[in-house]
């Protein structure tokens, strides 16, 4: 049974459908957002794909409190919403307290719960009284049944446009793991889950200028695998020049490799669409 259709902007997801999400980690600048956005824009109508535009307004949980962490939420939402009126896609950032809701609301098509806040209560109920759509991240600490704990909180709002979004399991030390069996648990949720490759490939506890800090080249095999095992969408940052980019640098995929990716991913779907619920 293939998940709900969620209508986020001017697109929907689920529904057997397969979907992008895609965007630099953080917003640079306003060239830099409209640049990428009309990029992936390109890209995904040349494919066929339905786009949701990422990027944060503030990326609260970086290592060190001397890195870049974003333009913040005036600033942000600004771009965000120039990017959403000359490009005419829909846009998702992260929203991390209850007091940003109202303002992102405003902007945003999609509103994210992040994955090392995705326990918190009054985050998540916020975020579903907004009546915009929601992207939940799964946390690295959850395993796969525990999405369940935001789920319920947002849907308790009578709010069920949600999205689930698989990012990798903490694994000891240091380390993250994809286990295709979660993308299997997730989907008996019933709501849309999307493969975020570029975090999974990520190693916790690292900055964005250490060289060790991402596995960039387990993006195109994890991405396959992950649309095999059967997922609504990936969610993929990218970036024209990612080893200068201001946060993750390590681990985004390199803007000119984004249509390759997606090409690949969107024929691995078309094989496989129906079979995961067999």
């Amino acid at each position: 049974m293939a998940a709900r259709e969620i209508q986020i902007g001017n697109v929907t997801v689920g529904g057997g459908k397969f979907a992008v999400i895609a965007g630099p980690c953080v917003i640079e600048s306003e060239e830099l957002a409209l640049a990428t956005a009309r990029h992936a824009a390109e890209v995904c109508a040349e494919l066929g794909l339905p786009l949701l535009y990422k990027s944060s307004y503030l990326k609260d949980n970086r290592s060190s409190h001397e890195t870049y962490q974003g333009t913040g939420p005036e600033e942000g939402l600004r771009i965000l919403a120039k990017v959403r009126e000359h490009v005419g896609v829909p846009v998702l950032s992260d929203v991390h307290t209850p007091a940003e809701v109202p303002a992102a609301a405003e902007v945003l098509d999609c509103v994210q719960l992040p994955a090392y806040l995705s326990k918190q209560t009054q985050l998540a109920l916020a975020l579903g009284e907004a009546g915009k759509p929601v992207n939940v991240k799964k946390a690295q600490f959850f395993k796969p049944e525990q999405i369940a704990v935001p789920l319920r909180k947002i849907e308790s709002t009578g709010n069920r446009r949600i999205i689930v979004t698989e990012r990798g399991t903490a694994f000891g030390y240091g380390d993250l793991v994809f286990d295709p069996r979660s993308l299997v648990t997730l989907r008996r949720f019933g709501y849309p889950v999307f493969f975020d490759v570029t975090h999974v490939v990520r190693l916790p506890g690292t900055t964005s200028d250490d060289p060790a800090g991402g596995l960039r080249d387990y993006i195109f095999p994890l991405a396959r695998a992950a649309v095999g095992a059967g997922v609504d969408g990936l969610f993929v940052e990218f970036h024209p020049e990612p080893d200068r980019a201001l946060c993750d640098a390590t681990s985004m995929l390199p803007q000119e490799r984004l249509s390759e990716l997606l090409a690949q991913c969107a024929e691995i779907h078309e094989r496989v669409k129906g079979w995961a619920d067999k």
